[in-house]
This record gives structure tokens, C-alpha cells and sequence, in this order.
């Protein structure tokens, strides 16, 4: 395939997304300086590094004023520039970081550590080609009219840089400068609604194996059917070393740069759950990349799909929490370690009904609500919707309002207020 469909959002639970490519790859890392005098603070609070308003990129200064620009283009918040640092997948404490090391494992044992194995790439990325920016769709054959390049549902810099949507944006370039075998891990970005399971940040692994002629040859397949092949012996095996001995099973779909395209189900708390997707390179990307004559396989996963089920983690907010009674509950190289409740604070529910009009999205809603509210928003949810004889259409939407942490007070009333004040402005709806 053009590369596995990401289930970034397919296996984060909804609406597809790509594994996509970068042009020039550049070892980006995220050192973040902190003082003597945070260290107990980092160390009781271990999820969480303190973020400035200036990152060091692999030697490359990045400010705000690069991420968050004055470009008519630019759709990127604050709050979201502020999680370019957190690079969770990084942290061996942490649900994701345990995850990610035990997929390690996986590959080492049954690879003899044949995977490169990398996860400090950065996250911002270009959309076209572009001499030494990196490729998040073109070099991917993503389509000019794919839902993917919509400034509804990607973070935009400029016209031509994004935040990455897709761990596949380094994929082309990884095999244009020889890899063969190799796992990208890191930190995703997409403009979302919001529930219990979707977050404007997340986390992606991408897998990818080359293989030469001699490889099939002699198996007596030709090389498509012997990648696949191989591509399905390893996840069941992967599936098996994360879940255990669990029902599983295939599923053949379509995704316009794959082919083929398969999903994997496992039998998993009494339903079938959707683990990952992958499938068989397309050619023209390997010819792009000078692997003529080559086959290849490729899947992605989403890990906070996969680290909510195995650490029965029922909110994707709280892979963002620095409660210690939480971050205390998680240690190194323990996979599966079931999360206990430690409140059960009741959400605040208001609704806030509106006149649309025709460039009102709710992703752009959910935007504004969240940058008011931050993470003490749960839920953004539809509840009614008509349209009147003039052909007005009027919606309601129901925020629920949730601590993790704490009880909520009257300061809710007051965060609806502003919600709506920002959402008339920003949005141009018309309050009911």
C-alpha cells in the first residue's frame, strides 16, 4: 500500500486517515532545560517535562513564532505548539512509552534486531515536495481532494507545513536513504470532535519491511503474495505477544493506496476490536525511492487504541494527567497493568444552540471549546438539529464538562460563558 492506512484515526477509533512520508529527514530530538529547582516536581510528576515557549529541534531553534504563525493559512493553537515537547511515546514510565518498548521487544526477538528503530522525528513536515522539508502527501499519493489535506482536519503552519498527521510522513524518505526494516514512532496531529476516545494529539507506529527478489523466488509465490504473507505472520505473532493467546482474525478492505489493504481484529472484552491496519507498498512509492525490483510491506497503529485496552484506560485524557495518583499506578517494562479508578467525579453538562452557516464544522467548534476549556472538556456532542422554512439550520450541542481530578464548581458557569462569547465571534453563529 501507498503506505498501511493509519489508524491513526481508523484504530483511534474512527474516521481514516493515511500513513504517510517526509522529503529530508533530519534526527529531530526535544531536549527541554529545566532548573534544579523543578526536579522534584519532575520527578513525582514523571509523565510531564515542562514545556517553554522555545524548543530545541536537533540543534534548530523552534519558538512559537515558527509554529504559531500570522499566516492566513496557520490554524495551529497554542495549546496545541505546547505539546510539540511531551513526546510521551519517549517516557519508559508511561502507558505509551511501556507500549512502544514492548512492541521493541517483539521485533528484536523475532527480527534479531534487524528494525531501525526511531522516535524523535519531527513533527512538522511539509506538504508538497520541497528541498529539505519533509513530504506528509505527495510523496504518499495522496490525492489533491483527500479529506486528509483539509485545514478542517490538519494543522496547517503555512500552505505548504503541517503538523504531521501520520507517522507515515517519513516513510519514502527512510527508504530513499537505504532502510530496509524499519519502526517510526512518534507524535500525531489532527483537528478532531471530542469524546472519551479522540484527542487533537496522539501517538503512531509505523512498521515497514523491504523485501529483494531472492527473498520469494524460491517460495513459489510471486512477490505481493509472499510480503503479504509474511506482513500477517508477524502482526498475528505481534497481536499474540501484546494480548495473548486471543481469537483474531483478517479482514481484506480498499483504501485507494494500498494494495492490498488488510485489517486485524482480535477478540478482545467481548467484542471484536480493530487493531491496525496494513498492507502491501504501492510500487510507484518504492520506484520513487529506488527500490526497483523490491516488494514491501507496511501497517500502522494507533498506541493509545491499544494502551486504553491493555491498561483499561477509559478516558484518552488521562495520558495527558500528571495526577501522581495516576502517573504512581505505571513502571517501566510492566505491560498490562490495569489502571484503578481513583475518583469518580460526575460531569457538568451544558448546551449551547446556534444558527450555522455554510462554513461552520464541527471540528472548528470543537477547536474553540477546547481552547477555552482545555482538558476539563469530555464530550462534544450533536443533540438536535433542524432547519426551519427559510432554510436556516439550527443546531444544539451538549458539552460535558469533566475534572479527572477534582470536583467542578461554579466556575463552569463561567467557562460556558466565554465558550459561547467565542464561539459567536470566531465561528460567526448566530446564539439562540
Amino acid at each position: 500500500m501507498a503506505v498501511a492506512i493509519s489508524l491513526a484515526q481508523v484504530t483511534l477509533f474512527s474516521k481514516p486517515s493515511i500513513l504517510l512520508h517526509r522529503n529530508a529527514i533530519i534526527g529531530f530530538s526535544f531536549p527541554i532545560p529545566f532548573s534544579s529547582s523543578s526536579a522534584h516536581k519532575i520527578q513525582t510528576h514523571k509523565w510531564r517535562q515542562p514545556v517553554d515557549s522555545l524548543l530545541e529541534l536537533g540543534g534548530v531553534k523552534i519558538g512559537r513564532d515558527d509554529v504559531v504563525k500570522d499566516d492566513p493559512t496557520n490554524n495551529v493553537p497554542d495549546a496545541i505548539f505546547l505539546k510539540l515537547g511531551m513526546q510521551l511515546h519517549r517516557r519508559d514510565q508511561h502507558p505509551i512509552g511501556i507500549l512502544k518498548n514492548a512492541i521493541y521487544d517483539y521485533f528484536n526477538a523475532n527480527y534479531s534486531n534487524k528494525f531501525d528503530k526511531l522516535d524523535d522525528l519531527c513533527p512538522i513536515v511539509s506538504t508538497k515536495e520541497k528541498v529539505y522539508f519533509l513530504q506528509n502527501f505527495d510523496d504518499v499519493l495522496v490525492p489533491p481532494d483527500h479529506v486528509s489535506r483539509s485545514y478542517n482536519d490538519t494543522y496547517y503552519i503555512d500552505s505548504q507545513t503541517v503538523l504531521r498527521c501520520h507517522t507515515s510522513a517519513h516513510q519514502a524518505e527512510l527508504l530513499r536513504r537505504g532502510h530496509t526494516h524499519f519502526l517510526v514512532t512518534g507524535d500525531v496531529y489532527c483537528r478532531d470532535f471530542i469524546d472519551s476516545t479522540h484527542y487533537p494529539v496522539f501517538h503512531q507506529m509505523e512498521g515497514v519491511r523491504v523485501f529483494f527478489p531472492g527473498d520469494w523466488e524460491t517460495s513459489g509465490m510471486d512477490g505481493t503474495s509472499y510480503a503479504a504473507e509474511d506482513l500477517k505472520k508477524c502482526l498475528d505473532g505481534l497481536a499474540q505477544h501484546l494480548f495473548g493467546n486471543v481469537e483474531m482474525h483478517w479482514i481484506d478492505t480498499y483504501f485507494p493506496f494500498t494494495n492490498p489493504l488488510f485489517e486485524l481484529e482480535i477478540y478482545c472484552q467481548e467484542k471484536w476490536l480493530e487493531v491496525l491496519g496494513c498492507g502491501v507498498t504501492e510500487q510507484e512509492i518504492l520506484q520513487k525511492s529506488g527500490k526497483t525490483g523490491n516488494v514491501a510491506w507496511a501497517f500502522g497503529l494507533g498506541l493509545e487504541r491499544l494502551a486504553m485496552v491493555l491498561f483499561g484506560i477509559p478516558d484518552i485524557r488521562f495520558f495527558w494527567s500528571t495526577d501522581e495518583r495516576l502517573t504512581s499506578q505505571f513502571s517501566k517494562d510492566q505491560l498490562g497493568v490495569k489502571f484503578k479508578p481513583f475518583s469518580k467525579y460526575p460531569p457538568c453538562y451544558k448546551d449551547m444552540s446556534f444558527w450555522i452557516n455554510e462554513s461552520f464544522t464541527e471540528n472548528n467548534l470543537c477547536e474553540v471549546v477546547r481552547g477555552v476549556a482545555g482538558d476539563l472538556v469530555q464530550e462534544v456532542q450533536l443533540i438536535d438539529n433542524f432547519t426551519n422554512k427559510k432554510g436556516m439550520t439550527s443546531q444544539c450541542y451538549q458539552i460535558a464538562y469533566r475534572s479527572m481530578e477534582r470536583s467542578l464548581t461554579d466556575e463552569i458557569n463561567e467557562l460556558q460563558w466565554n465558550v459561547r462569547e467565542q464561539v459567536q465571534s470566531k465561528l460567526k453563529v448566530v446564539l439562540r
